[in-house]
């Protein structure tokens, strides 16, 4: 059963772990699951206790421990990842949504500006940032296909924008051309006059 669920598989090791304090699956464990850990470990998923470890494993347990087990770092980073990674697109855009197909070269410059999530005095627009993550690509069309919402569109000619002023105007003018969305930064206020009474106003 255990298979084609390699994943299954990984997590049922780290919950194992956990129920011991020194970290450790050992061979209590079911037949089935001992099969299917021994071909993660032929991909690296899963590190085997080594003599020395079983020795002392032996000791903790007062008896003898002949197969023990734990996720290696690949594994803990492939569970890691499993848990982030995109929803499955969507087969078209929801209510208040449009369909966006961006370049590659719009599309690594709206990375660039989502993952400042946080640093920006203007974040990105709610669900910006995982719609970006869950976007697909278009290898016939050399596009990259994203549902935003108005908010979400805007946020992205936002991006572009701060992109055109650093680099290349491509991105920004292409999405204007494209969607009709266009950031337009207003003149800034001035600073307020200094009082009468302030000594640098004389």
């Amino acid at each position: 059963m255990w298979a084609d669920k390699p994943l299954d598989v990984l997590e049922t090791v780290r919950a194992c772990e956990e129920k011991f304090e020194h970290g450790w699956v050992l061979d209590t464990v079911a037949e089935p699951l001992r099969t299917a850990v021994r071909r993660l470990a032929r991909q690296t998923l899963v590190e085997k206790a080594d003599p020395e470890t079983r020795a002392e494993l032996s000791a903790w347990e007062g008896r003898p421990v002949r197969w023990a087990v734990r996720l290696s770092a690949a594994g803990h980073d492939l569970l890691a990842y499993a848990r982030t990674r995109p929803a499955p697109a969507s087969s078209g855009p929801g209510p208040q949504e449009r369909l966006v197909e961006l370049l590659p070269s719009q599309m690594a410059a709206l990375r660039v500006f989502v993952g400042l999530t946080g640093q920006l005095r203007t974040s990105p627009a709610a669900g910006l940032a995982e719609r970006v993550r869950a976007a697909v690509h278009d290898r016939g069309a050399g596009r990259w296909r994203l549902c935003l919402t108005p908010e979400q569109m805007e946020s992205v000619a936002y991006g572009f924008w701060l992109h055109k002023l650093t680099g290349s105007a491509l991105e920004a003018n292409r999405f204007s051309r494209d969607y009709a969305v266009t950031h337009h930064r207003g003149p800034q206020p001035l600073s307020s006059p200094l009082p009468d009474d302030h000594p640098s106003a004389s």
